[in-house]
């Protein structure tokens, strides 16, 4: 997929029958590859969870996922946030995030919190997001210290 295709991108509410795509990003993505792989290997994606969230999916024209996110309201947290591998740096995720501050925005909230994954904390800071602190290590289903995040929720955008 090339730059010049994602214009074609529309931002839509995922619903229960986008659950096993959504679930195959996720346990797809290379950044859960080596140790990180044992957090996303038995993860799904569920219909209820869709239907309970707030989850939208960014699509191509032809109907390829390209990435979702998933916002729980209570309390505020950017549960799941994914850009599929090949539209990797394409600024889906920065659409993605844009759109999540948008729902935030009209849910009310002042702000967003975010546990990362380690290697993706770069990418919230550059969209917005400030270090608040780190989520310790919680073995076995998460070997590793997370970085801690909150993206401010401005009521002008």
């Amino acid at each position: 997929m090339s730059a010049h295709m994602t214009d074609a991108v529309r931002i839509r509410r995922a619903t229960a029958k986008d659950a096993k795509r959504l679930t195959a990003l996720v346990r797809g993505s290379r950044a859960y590859e080596g140790p990180y792989a044992a957090m996303v290997a038995g993860y799904r994606v569920g219909p209820d969870y869709i239907e309970a969230h707030p989850v939208y999916a960014a699509v191509a024209g032809d109907g390829a996922l390209l990435g979702f996110y998933a916002l729980v309201l209570s309390p505020p947290e950017l549960d799941l946030m994914f850009v599929a591998d090949r539209a990797q740096g394409l600024g889906i995720g920065r659409r993605l995030v844009g759109h999540m501050l948008g729902e935030a925005r009209r849910a009310g909230l002042d702000s967003v919190r975010v546990i990362s994954h380690p290697p993706a904390e770069r990418f919230y800071l550059s969209v917005g997001a400030r270090r608040t602190g780190t989520c310790p290590a919680n073995p076995p289903a998460v070997a590793w210290d997370r970085p801690e995040l909150i993206f401010p929720v401005g009521a002008d955008g």
